[in-house]
Parts: C-alpha cells; structure tokens; sequence
C-alpha cells in the first residue's frame, strides 16, 4: 500500500478533483506520506483522507495539502514561507521541495521533535522549527511574503496579519469547531491610506483548533 502504484492513483485523484500545478503533483508524488503517519496506518497513507497522528492532531487530506499549496504558489514561488501548525511535518516537507525556505511553528513539543526526525532523514535542511505558540508567528523573521495556517482560529490572529509582507499572501481556515469551517486567502495590500487585507472565501473545511497553549 506504499508502493509507487498506489501514491500514483493518489495523484490522479488530485487531477480529478482540479489540481492542475504539476509542480505540486509531482512532489506529491514523490513524497513518502507513509513516513508522516504510525506505521499502524501506513497502508492507509496514500488514501485522500486526514489521519490521526497522536496528540489529537491530525495530518491533512492530501487533496486539501495540494489545494493550499497551489494557491500559496499561485502568484509566483516566494522566498520563505511561515507555517503555522507544524504536526506531522508533512505540510512542511511538501513546501520544502517547492520553495527556497520554511519557517515552521508547533506548539506541542513531541510532535515537533518527530518532525524534525523526519526531515533530517529525508534531508529537508531547508525548514527551520520552533516550539511556540502560534497564533505568536514568528517575529523574528517576519515580514513573509506567504504564510500558511493549518489549524483553524475562530479568527485570523492580529499578530499573523502583522507579519504578512505587503504584496503577500495568507491561507488559513477560519471558524468554530462546532460550525462552518472556511478556507481564506488573504491578501495584503498597500494603498494610498494605508494596508488593507483583501479576504477571499475559497473552501469549507475542517481543521483542528488553533490553541494558545505551549505543551511540552
């Protein structure tokens, strides 16, 4: 259930539901999802669904994975890219291979410490990781020309808008966990009276909370 066949019938169902960045499908294709998960459920790896991944996270539907990373590109491949919600690694590893630099923040300290085991074994040097909370960002190497958020707030945290690069890009899912969850993308713009953030709706989704709290 890892071989090469069964990752490709995985990239034809992410043709036909309208992925259309060869880009992203071929690192799809390509990388190992089946190393992100238990290996109790690594035969179910290559199956367009979220799986758990302890901690009660998650790790995302690939469809929704290719989804906001086609659109993160989707105005050009930006120098760095913020992460929000390291979990498995997987988000991480995918922008890895698409984009020059990936900041990534996790607040649950065991799930960034596997992640981080995985990227070296896969020789991703190009992500740099941080336990914190983050909803916080990451100041230090702010502003970023594209952020990427996979946990849901029930809204888009001041600190995060302040860190988006003007000309810059946000994908993030927006709401309650017991009500519609929607997919943004958000848009900084710099205009005579100031910075204005240009929301536009994409999909409804469903992703974990985004919590404050730092857990060791």
């Amino acid at each position: 259930m890892t071989s090469q066949r069964t990752r490709d019938r995985l990239i034809e169902r992410l043709r036909e539901k309208g992925i259309r960045n060869e880009d992203v499908l071929r690192v799809m294709q390509t990388m190992p999802r089946h190393l992100f998960v238990d290996e109790a459920l690594s035969h179910r790896a290559y199956e367009d669904s979220a799986l758990p991944i302890g901690q009660g996270q998650t790790i995302s539907q690939p469809f929704i994975v290719a989804r906001m990373t086609e659109i993160l590109l989707s105005r050009g491949v930006p120098d760095k890219v913020l992460e929000v919600g390291t979990g498995s690694g997987y988000q991480a590893a995918i922008l890895s291979r698409l984009v020059p630099q990936v900041l990534s923040v996790e607040r649950i300290a065991p799930l960034l410490n596997q992640a981080r085991d995985r990227f070296y074994k896969l020789g991703l040097g190009n992500i740099s990781l941080k336990h914190s909370d983050g909803s916080w960002g990451w100041p230090q190497h702010a502003p970023y020309p594209a952020i990427m958020v996979t946990a849901a707030p029930e809204d888009v945290p001041k600190s995060l808008l302040d860190q988006l690069a003007p000309g810059g890009m946000m994908i993030i899912p927006v709401g309650s966990q017991s009500g519609v969850q929607k997919l943004l993308q958000i848009t900084r713009q710099t205009t005579a009276d100031g910075d204005e953030f240009v929301r536009t709706e994409l999909d409804p989704v469903r992703f974990v909370p985004l919590l404050g709290s730092i857990r060791k």
